[in-house]
């Protein structure tokens, strides 16, 4: 198990049964970096592997 698991077990925990859009991910991406401007590049690659995950499919 990573340390990253725990938090990803607690968004799960906390907010598994609600509904949210891509934009309001989006919106709190911008908001943590604007906050914790350290984790720039590690967010933008998240959300980059978040963009293109569907192109494996095609």
């Amino acid at each position: 198990m990573y340390f990253t698991d725990k938090g990803i077990e607690e968004l799960a925990e906390r907010r598994g049964e609600e509904t949210v859009t891509l934009g309001w991910l989006a919106e709190q991406l911008r908001d943590f970096v604007d906050l914790n401007p350290e984790f720039e590049i590690p967010i933008e690659r998240l959300a980059t592997y978040l963009a293109r995950s569907d192109e494996d499919d095609e």
